[in-house]
């Protein structure tokens, strides 16, 4: 397998991480803190001229190609970073896995038998095969966060809002946000340095560790990440146990589905009904399920969030963070049944709903296996920690 060259050469593929075809690139600015550096992004973000597929042919069929290129995008050439191409992400970008049946579902390189983790699969895939130094992705639901644990590598959900998401095609805008994945801590934290916004680094104070969240994941799983809370929690110097959900973690799951789900069904019905495009069975019986949720849980979606913004941001205080698996599950199997990933699904809903309800940001950061597969520790920081949480996953340094 080659690195991908700066100059423009791409990579050998054997992940299928890039969309099939020609490759995009772009040489980034030769001087800057990303110099020498390469970087994929999900086929959600625009690039000037081109046209955004999201997953979807007949989407890309449908659609012009863009007039400019993304903020972020601009962004990372600006800073010396250079675009080695774009990735698959699920269809629509509606999927957790990691599936795409147009364009294939991208190889986990550290288990080439079970799923990526979607929508940012490709991008992920890119970084743990070693086929760039950071990818770009999203993340409304947990399409950051599940590849980051799947593929064992280091990802952000950033502070909804930190880093700008013009020229993304986006889902659900109370939820999307712009994120990215790295396999190096530093690299990680550089790509934040460019990304996200100025501010001083805070002090970490105590590490909550969220009881509720490893009950709801397998005990394998749970364990594995012992040694990895014990870690954070000696290099902080004070931590507790804490049960985040008093309503239940499926409760908050069902209330982050009744506010999520009537906004993509909201941003993709009307491309729907005027194009009938080719979807998968799963993608269009979600959105529409979507379409026919009744008003009064939605109301009462409404008015749950608030609660738990308020108590999040006091149980943090810009001082604590909350520790969870970030999923609860090592990577699915890609031979498991449709009806058995629904399920799964919507166990992993059940812990990134926390970040996904809340807007806090959340940072992967691969420092467990369970039974030799890779799993993620997720660290949830107080609004606008962003840069805290990456200086924390430097300091962690590589995984041991």
């Amino acid at each position: 397998m080659m690195a991908y060259r700066p100059d423009g050469a791409p990579s050998t593929d054997d992940f299928g991480a890039f969309l099939p075809g020609p490759r995009l690139t772009m040489a980034g600015a030769s001087e800057g803190p990303l110099a020498g550096l390469s970087f994929a992004a999900k086929d959600l973000f625009d690039v000037a001229g081109h046209v955004t597929v999201c997953g979807s042919p007949d989407w890309g069929a449908t659609h012009p190609p863009a007039a400019r290129s993304a903020t972020v995008i601009e962004k990372l050439l600006a800073a010396g970073g250079s675009l080695a191409g774009k990735t698959v992400t699920d269809e629509i970008s509606l999927g957790l896995l990691g599936r795409n049946r147009h364009y294939g579902s991208p190889v986990n390189p550290r288990a080439p038998d079970r799923y990526t983790g979607g929508s940012s699969s490709g991008s992920a895939a890119a970084v743990a095969g070693d086929l760039v130094s950071f990818a770009l992705g999203s993340d409304t639901g947990g399409s950051m966060r599940v590849p980051s644990s799947y593929c064992g590598i280091y990802g952000i959900r950033p502070t909804h809002g930190a880093i700008p998401v013009a020229g993304l095609m986006t889902q659900a805008p109370s939820f999307d946000t712009a994120g990215f994945f790295a396999a190096d801590p530093e690299i990680f934290a550089r790509v934040g340095d460019v990304l996200l916004p100025d501010a001083s680094l805070g002090e970490i104070e105590e590490v909550i560790v969220a009881e509720d969240a490893f009950g709801a994941a397998d005990a394998a799983v749970s364990a594995a990440l012992k040694p990895a809370i014990e870690r954070i929690a000696t290099l902080i110097g004070a931590s507790r146990t804490e049960i985040v959900a008093a309503e239940g973690l499926r409760v908050w799951n069902e209330h982050h589905c009744f506010l999520q789900h009537p906004e993509f069904a909201r941003t993709f019905g009307p491309w729907v009904d005027a194009i009938d495009p080719r979807l998968s069975y799963d993608v269009a019986k979600t959105i529409a399920n979507a379409r026919g949720l009744p008003d009064a849980p939605k109301r009462a979606a409404e008015a749950f969030r608030p609660l738990v913004r308020e108590r999040l941001d006091a149980l943090l205080d810009g001082r604590r963070v909350l520790c969870l698996p970030t999923t609860p599950t090592t990577a699915l199997p890609r031979d498991l049944s449709l009806s058995a990933t629904g399920e799964a699904c919507d166990r992993i809903v059940d812990l990134t709903c926390i970040a996904g309800l809340t807007g806090l940001p959340q940072i992967s950061l691969p420092l467990a296996t369970s039974g030799g597969l890779p799993i993620g520790l997720s660290l949830i920081g107080w609004r606008g920690s962003d840069l805290t949480l990456l200086d924390l996953a430097r300091r962690l340094g590589s995984p041991q």
